[in-house]
């Protein structure tokens, strides 16, 4: 790619509102069918560097990468010299003139990837770190508009972990205008401080809200979607070693659909079935968490698509 057609997503707080939605809709339409792949990465070679375990977002962005045209190379934990001690800038400046595009996943922090992102040759795609699911956000939202056909207005109740798939879905959602999103969290497991201040502001702007509690009780009613996340996060570890007895009253269950019967239940995968979520609600009609898995795909063709700039 030319140095100055170099896009990084390191986190949706780097988008502008029109940048996001353009993404949004733009997984909506390879999701629609129309179209489903192409040759807009033709002569590009993406890596795929994940440190962690991965189902769905390794594959998402290996088969997204193919379906437009790219080739790929796979690096897995223990593959890239960083581990004998090369630095980061060493390493980013070497694979930028190999590569296109480097799609990363860890559990750690963010500003790794934004060294990697100092070069001007090779775009770093967040595929997660430890704050920031972004590239899942995408996906969730192309999900909620593929089944609404909009995202303003709708209300959204999040239940679990404020993690980083929490995190990604608050700081996106806010910027919607008419959005409600709650945010159902366990006591101690909240957002992030900085996280709820950027979305209740980004809410203030867009005209959506943002709250959260640390309650299950007084659940509002009317809710359009239901989203929760496996309760261990990957790659981290709770210090207290009664959180399960925390989370508890926090499992979404088939109750929460009293008051919002026409809701949809969202999920980013993988679940614990009688855990975070019952095995009635995950498999149930309400249930688009395999939609929203597959949408991840197209999701990843979006953002694979934007960042070489080959629309």
């Amino acid at each position: 790619m030319n140095a100055g057609a170099v896009r990084h997503l390191i986190s949706t707080r780097d988008l502008t509102d029109s940048e996001l939605t353009s993404l949004v809709e733009r997984g909506a339409e390879f999701s629609s069918g129309s179209p489903r792949g192409g040759d807009q990465l033709s002569g590009l070679v993406a890596g795929i560097y994940f440190t962690k375990t991965s189902t769905r977002t390794r594959t998402s962005f290996s088969a997204a990468a193919l379906r437009l045209g790219a080739q790929i190379v796979s690096f897995g934990p223990d593959d890239l010299q960083t581990n004998t001690g090369e630095t980061l800038q060493d390493t980013a400046e070497v694979l930028s003139r190999m590569l296109d595009l480097l799609v990363v996943r860890t559990a750690g922090d963010p500003a790794d990837l934004r060294v990697l992102a100092g070069q001007q040759r090779m775009a770093v795609i967040n595929a997660m770190t430890a704050d920031e699911h972004p590239t899942q956000a995408v996906a969730d939202l192309v999900t909620l508009l593929r089944r609404f056909g909009r995202i303003e207005g709708l209300r959204v109740c999040y239940v679990g972990e404020g993690n980083n798939t929490a995190a990604a879905l608050a700081l996106t959602l806010s910027r919607f205008k008419g959005v409600h999103l709650e945010l159902r969290t366990p006591p101690g497991y909240g957002l992030d401080a900085s996280v709820l201040r950027a979305a209740t502001a980004g809410a203030a702007d867009s005209g959506a809200t943002v709250v959260e509690s640390h309650t299950m009780d007084g659940a509002a009613d009317g809710f359009d979607a239901i989203y929760t996340t496996r309760w261990q996060t990957t790659g981290t570890n709770k210090p207290d070693p009664d959180w399960r007895d925390v989370f508890a009253p926090f499992q979404v269950t088939s109750a929460l659909w009293d008051k919002s019967p026409d809701a949809v239940f969202l999920h980013d995968l993988p679940a614990h079935r009688g855990e975070d979520v019952t095995a009635e609600v995950l498999d149930g009609p309400h249930s688009l968490a395999f939609d929203q898995a597959e949408n991840k795909m197209y999701a990843a063709m979006a953002v694979l698509e934007w960042c070489a700039d080959r629309r």
